[in-house]
């Protein structure tokens, strides 16, 4: 397997992206992914898209052609093709292209992530959240989207005390590193009581605990190491792509606490890259809803299991402490494109490794990691990256 370089990034804000459409976010983040990698079109071997469901959100199925189309790519017919995989899609769009280059098959090739999800209301978008968990055994019986996360969040309680307090410093924290992100759909801080003061969703999750729908795009430049330095003198190397998988329904499982993918992942993904979980500076992990978050960094290693709600509170994720989490502002404030979001995790991690992260830079980084889950953990992608 040959060693894999990052030598471009480019994203969209992330929003409510009324004046434009699913091709224009798409293009445009490829287009400044490009730009920033100094290649031209005629480079590109291949293109991965991670979609979750534009066939629902703006009707148009076939995307990676659509995207091939429009952006030019279709003339030189490279293949273009779309990846699936709910929340985790650009996470395993991001791996599908690793594995290319790593192989051998491609040189050079555009991942990129989209998801349009505001043409629908409130409404519709919660179903097609919903559709990735199991119809048959939870949705059918009323078990939504955020009401298994309530679930988890109230067994993760009563198993580890963890408080609502805990879990409400979460949206704080990020929604802090948020307001330094000028891409970011939220760049206002909030403080505790806005969080346990705003609407219930779920109980004990709230307003304030859940990542809102979201427009936007990214996209990354992949090339096999030994070309790298043609197109950049900071190529920032793949160290590790890792895949697990679990029950769709999370009744099948012993442990709702804990996603059995994320720690099998991580654990692949740590001994490829030879390193340990001290390791790693900056993290961008799934926060789709604060308890989320407190998952990732205990199954991650970061912390011991129960004590993630403690470790946010005490700073420890903070910019600053121990391992800096979301420095974006993470899903929930910067924003839950689903299809997208796996790749702009990439995004910032490869910002922050450069050193050009701006207010939000994490001072010396050298390692940064990514967790990117589908559903509620059927499917996790960990990939861990280094300065070069």
């Amino acid at each position: 397997m040959r060693e894999v370089a990052i030598i471009g990034v480019g994203d969209t804000k992330f929003g409510e992206l009324w004046d434009m459409g699913f091709r224009d976010i798409g293009i445009a983040a490829g287009l400044a992914a490009v730009q920033d990698a100094n290649l031209a079109a005629e480079e590109i071997d291949a293109l991965y898209v991670g979609n979750m469901s534009a066939g629902r959100f703006i009707e148009q199925e076939h995307v990676a052609a659509l995207i091939a189309d429009y952006s030019g790519l279709a003339r030189d017919n490279i293949p273009a093709t779309r990846i699936e995989a709910a929340g985790a899609s650009g996470g395993l769009a991001l791996r599908q292209g690793y594995l290319a280059v790593a192989s051998g098959m491609h040189d050079l090739v555009v991942v990129g992530g989209a998801e349009k999800m505001t043409d629908v209301g409130d409404t519709m978008a919660a179903e097609i959240q919903s559709s990735s968990t199991d119809q048959q055994w939870e949705v059918t019986f009323g078990a939504t989207f955020p009401a298994l996360h309530a679930m988890i969040a109230r067994r993760h309680m009563h198993d580890y005390g963890t408080t609502r307090e805990q879990l409400a410093s979460v949206a704080v924290l990020n929604h802090l590193h948020g307001s330094m992100n000028p891409k970011a759909q939220f760049q206002r801080a909030i403080d505790l009581k806005t969080v346990l003061n705003a609407p219930p969703v779920a109980e004990p999750l709230g307003m304030f605990d859940c990542a809102p729908s979201s427009d936007g795009a990214a996209a990354v430049v992949l090339c096999a190491m030994e070309k790298a330095h043609k197109h950049t003198d900071k190529p920032i190397r793949i160290l590790a792509s890792a895949q697990a998988s679990d029950t769709l329904a999370l009744h099948a499982r012993s442990d709702i606490t804990s996603f059995q993918a994320t720690r099998v992942a991580a654990r692949h993904a740590f001994k490829q890259a030879g390193l340990e979980p001290k390791d790693i500076q900056v993290a961008e992990v799934h926060d789709n809803f604060t308890i989320s978050e407190l998952l990732a960094i205990e199954d991650l290693g970061f912390f011991p299991k129960g004590q993630g709600g403690k470790a946010v509170v005490d700073g420890q994720v903070a910019i600053g402490g121990k391992v800096a989490v979301n420095t974006s502002g993470g899903l929930k404030a910067r924003g839950d494109p689903i299809g997208a979001t796996g790749v702009a995790q990439v995004v910032e991690i490869v910002s922050q490794l450069r050193g050009t992260a701006g207010k939000r830079q994490v001072a010396g980084a050298r390692f940064g990691l990514t967790q990117n889950v589908g559903g509620t953990g059927a499917t996790v992608v960990v990939t861990i990256l280094g300065a070069n």
